[in-house]
């Protein structure tokens, strides 16, 4: 039995980079004597075993045969003759293909491999990973890699933690015929979001987009995305023009701020409604904002967006715009504004939403560093309005016999005076109700 440190682990120390996941492989091993060593099996489609006590996985060599569309058409043959060769040539990229012996690790530990100069006698790398590594090439480590669409979206993923990595020109011609052959209409909303929401995360977000544009797959993806390339914008308030160049910005603004999951893909989500959307599914006379949050609705059903992601994308697409211009709203508008946004109920995700709001802002050619007061002005609205005291001004009115409607008004106006006096913003023309 020989074990081997596989992936990206090895490239990443590589590299110089902290390294948080480990795969292992074992060679020339059966299952029952991984399960009398106290490994525990976990895999269904394939034999994977959890170290009895480190629990990271070790997965015993394989041969994978395509035998249907999509990334689960595989016939899988794993048994002790089967090389470390052959299980690296299954893999996806050469990058990835790389190996590293169990006991040079144990002996000298894994960033020895960096700068040793033994350390290439321990290093198995058939596919010459090492040097596209030093070249920053993505390339393909067979013809294999077109078999399944998940590498499309797993290397645009790396595009954006690895930005300044360009895709080799025969690796993007097999991708341009992965899509134009329909492999990738096969791909399952469950792993495009997981790719899609790791790439969303890395510190160049708009990468992954780039690739997959380019190879045709963010059209059959995410059509909707896709269409925001190519739409122009009034360059007053655009200076980048470009819907999509805009979005990319946005993206990589979002990256730069720390901001989280759910607000990264409300970013992402945002501007939907500006894309070439055929008139017969979403009439021209709706606004942008109504048009983004409708067609989200059927993003979020193909993808099964987690419903955070989906809640705070909504409100979002709805109400950016009006956040953007609340600089010039009097106390009414802005309570208005934080009662639409469920302010009162979810402060958190009004912050969120606010920081969303800024990166889109920001977000735009030579405005990266411009201010953004709406998003403290805002917070100061909402921290005003929650010092109202509702539950007394609801005793008291019920003492009245005033009804629920009658307490609703009443702690909305409690609210828009508060918002007032904290902010010494007009009171509206009219009472407010």
């Amino acid at each position: 039995m020989q074990i081997y440190l596989v992936g990206g682990a090895v490239r990443d120390a590589l590299m110089g980079l902290p390294v948080t996941d480990r795969d292992w492989v074992v060679v020339g091993a059966t299952p029952d004597e991984l399960i009398a060593q106290g490994f525990v099996p976990v895999g269904k489609d394939f034999p994977v075993f959890l170290h009895p006590q480190t629990h990271e996985e070790y997965a015993l060599a394989r041969l994978e045969r395509k035998t249907a569309p999509g990334y689960r058409g595989f016939a899988v043959h794993a048994a002790p003759d089967v090389t470390l060769e052959e299980d690296l040539a299954r893999r996806d990229l050469t990058i990835n293909s790389i190996a590293i012996d169990a006991d040079y690790i144990r002996a000298r530990g894994l960033f020895d491999i960096k700068s040793s100069a033994t350390a290439p006698a321990a290093l198995v790398d058939p596919f010459n990973g090492q040097q596209d590594i030093a070249d920053k090439i993505f390339r393909h480590v067979s013809a294999a890699f077109c078999e399944d669409p998940v590498r499309i979206l797993r290397l645009a993923r790396l595009a954006a933690r690895f930005p300044d990595f360009s895709v080799a020109p025969e690796t993007l011609q097999l991708m341009l015929e992965m899509v134009h052959s329909g492999e990738v209409d096969h791909l399952v909303a469950e792993r495009v979001w997981q790719e899609l929401s790791r790439g969303l995360m890395e510190a160049t977000p708009s990468r992954m987009f780039e690739v997959l544009r380019d190879c045709g797959a963010l059209a059959r993806i995410l059509p909707d995305v896709d269409r925001l390339w190519g739409v122009p914008q009034r360059a007053d308030y655009h200076p980048e023009i470009d819907t999509g160049a805009h979005l990319a910005l946005v993206l990589d603004m979002a990256a730069r701020l720390g901001a989280d999951l759910p607000v990264r893909l409300a970013c992402l989500t945002h501007d939907l409604g500006k894309g070439t959307t055929p008139l017969d599914v979403l009439p021209r006379h709706l606004g942008h904002e109504q048009r983004s949050a409708q067609l989200l609705k059927g993003l979020a059903e193909r993808l099964r967006l987690p419903t955070d992601c989906r809640e705070l994308a909504d409100v979002m697409a709805r109400e950016h715009g009006n956040i953007h211009r609340s600089g010039n709203f009097d106390a009414a508008a802005l309570v208005r504004l934080l009662e639409r946004c469920d302010a009162f109920r979810k402060p958190q995700r009004f912050g969120q939403i606010l920081l969303a709001c800024e990166c889109d802002a920001r977000g735009r050619l030579g405005l990266a560093e411009s201010p953004y007061p709406q998003r403290p002005r805002l917070l100061s609205a909402l921290s005003a309005a929650q010092s109202v005291v509702t539950e007394k001004i609801a005793s008291d009115a019920m003492a009245t016999g005033a009804s629920g409607q009658k307490i609703g008004e009443l702690i909305h106006l409690a609210r828009v005076q508060a918002v007032q006096a904290r902010l010494q913003c007009p009171l509206p023309a009219t009472p407010a109700h």
